[in-house]
């Protein structure tokens, strides 16, 4: 079956219940399906061929939700653009992927050269919107099936650096997530989820579990911490997903404002780790609802699942839980051997939930998927009980906030700069963020360096989330005798000053 199914049973089930929340408007599942089905139906009239590429741009909104949705029930791969990269790996993604067509809010097809493919907007003047000319359009809707292996979306994972790396997800990987997320949360028809991290992200993960359920997707006025907690308040939020650095601005925003959030069930926390005392905090503040997941984009936000009870359990609040359902997680050495509990290694991944691989670089997946097995980078163990535990990574992918950041993308940009040398980002252990992104630069002789100047050039390039949020000035960068920089004196020194 195919993942949009979910949502149509559940429409079909209970058509005249909220299916959206918004400031300014609800949508009952019997409506938000007529709308899908109506942009699907115009898609398909406009881009016939099955899984034809559709890029979508957006910010969080009823608009995107229902053009990722459509771009489903069309039977086309979805190709996510996060509205917080830089301009130029925006351009660079479209290009690459090669779409037949761009959805996008004026705000995002305004960053994009579209050199000729046609852009639906998603907001803006009424007549201009693919939701009047779907409106507008005779097509029928016919529901699609493809192969079960088959694309459903494109996620774009690093590759700033040049080419971007497009992780393939399929239909079955699709599936797999949605079915194990229901299995490990219990989702029903009384789950209010609260969208807050980014649709291009965590939260498009939760889109099928949550309305295949017959659940809500509420979307806030704004997304400041005292805001969300409001609405969690307000709408009787049951769920939601953040990273550690959004967890701990609840919390604050919780304790200054005493608004009571008896209604939520389960505040998930991915994408980075989070602090023993930062966990004991939220449960502090919410309760016993604080759960953990670890996934990547390449085996998609659920390798394995702590729960809110097992995360009460203080040995466990460094745990990343257990492997999720369906899914094989194995700790294995350099030489391809697998270990018994207790001895450290890769983390490696296998089942319906990996990845297809990354869209035309066979040599990039071949060295990622051996024999089966999807090698993720990560370091770890397992303990007797069969609880994963995260102790390091192998490649040096930064995550900050919740997000991934690879040094190589922010060095590619930091050294086009004309008063930089020689540069070395890194990661550095930071209580906001998890992790915050370093740069240790070495100027060229003469220059002079602007810290300032240097982060606002790298913003412009790549965005908030990449950009340094300190630059250290060495008169010389520490280097091994064959002229590689070496980061562990780099981070060593930064740590000292």
């Amino acid at each position: 079956m195919q993942p949009i199914e979910f949502f149509f049973r559940a429409a079909r089930r209970t058509p005249n219940e909220l299916a959206v929340i918004t400031p300014d408007r609800r949508l009952t599942f019997a409506e938000l399906a007529a709308e899908v089905q109506r942009v699907a139906a115009y898609l398909n009239a406009q881009y016939p061929t099955p899984q034809a590429r559709i890029c979508v741009g957006c910010r969080n909104s009823v608009e995107h939700l229902i053009a990722i949705l459509a771009v489903l029930a069309a039977g086309k791969t979805w190709v996510a653009l996060n509205p917080r990269n830089g301009d130029p790996e925006l351009q660079r993604s479209v290009e690459f992927v090669e779409p037949v067509a761009l959805l996008a809010d004026e705000a995002m097809a305004a960053r994009i050269d579209a050199k000729g493919l046609p852009v639906h907007l998603l907001d803006g003047p009424d007549a201009g919107t693919v939701f009047r000319h779907a409106r507008d359009s005779n097509a029928p809707f016919l529901p699609t099936y493809l192969p079960l292996d088959g694309i459903q979306a494109i996620k774009f994972t690093g590759g700033t650096s040049g080419t971007p790396k497009g992780v393939m997800q399929s239909y079955r990987g699709w599936n797999t997530n949605i079915v194990t997320q229901r299995q490990a949360y219990g989702f029903t028809s009384r789950d209010r989820y609260l969208v807050s991290a980014p649709l291009t992200h965590g939260a498009s993960t939760y889109i099928l579990p949550i309305l295949g359920a017959g659940g809500t997707f509420v979307f806030p006025e704004d997304i400041k911490p005292t805001a969300l907690i409001h609405t969690i308040a307000e709408h009787a939020v049951t769920t939601l997903f953040a990273p550690p650095t959004m967890v701990t601005m609840l919390v604050e925003a919780a304790r200054a404002s005493g608004e009571p959030t008896p209604s939520l069930r389960h505040l998930i926390y991915g994408g980075a780790a989070m602090r023993p005392n930062r966990i004991q905090e939220a449960q502090e503040v919410f309760g016993p609802v604080i759960a953990a997941t670890y996934g990547q984009t390449e085996a998609s936000q659920v390798i394995s699942i702590l729960s809110a009870a097992e995360l009460m359990q203080p040995e466990l609040m460094t745990s990343v839980g257990r492997p999720s359902l369906f899914t094989d997680v194995a700790i294995m050495d350099k030489d391809g051997r697998l270990l018994p509990a207790g001895e450290h290694g890769e983390i490696v991944v296998r089942g319906d939930l990996i990845m297809n691989g990354y869209w035309r670089m066979p040599d990039q997946t071949a060295a990622t998927i051996i024999d089966g097995w999807l090698h993720t980078g990560d370091l770890g163990l397992f303990d007797e009980r069969g609880y994963l535990f995260l102790r390091d990574r192998l490649r040096e992918v930064i995550i900050t906030g919740g997000f991934n950041v690879y040094p190589s993308d922010v060095e590619t940009v930091l050294s086009k700069h004309p008063s930089v040398a020689q540069c070395a980002v890194i990661g550095i252990p930071d209580d906001r963020w998890g992790e915050a992104v370093h740069a240790a630069v070495e100027p060229r002789d003469n220059a002079e360096i602007d810290a300032q100047a240097l982060i606002a050039f790298v913003k412009q390039e790549l965005g908030s989330v990449k950009a340094p949020k300190a630059i250290h000035v060495f008169a010389s960068l520490p280097m091994s005798s064959v002229g590689k920089i070496l980061k562990t004196e780099v981070r060593e020194q930064i740590l000292k000053r």
